[in-house]
């Protein structure tokens, strides 16, 4: 079972509940496992069969690039959040 941290613009969705255990061995696995405990969960971070531009996924310290094929260990930790994007000066 993974952890997965619940940043705290989704966390009206989970009761406040900052932290979840889900199940897969994909990342789409566990959104999946998220939406059944937490309906609407999955609207906030896949859009057109991927995950949303605006938001970066780390798994286990590293920000992945697979997208909702990565991989999944059982025990890891994985975090949602605000995607950081640079500019020109």
């Amino acid at each position: 079972m993974a952890t997965v941290v619940i940043p705290a613009l989704l966390r009206k969705l989970t009761g406040s509940k900052d932290r979840a255990s889900a199940t897969g061995v994909t990342l789409k696995d566990i959104i999946d496992d998220l939406e059944r405990q937490f309906p609407g969960f999955r609207e906030h971070v896949v859009e057109g069969g991927d995950l949303i531009s605006s938001l970066a996924v780390s798994i286990d310290g590293e920000i992945i690039t697979g997208g909702l094929i990565e991989p999944v260990q059982p025990g890891s930790e994985i975090y949602f959040v605000p995607a950081v994007s640079g500019g020109g000066i």
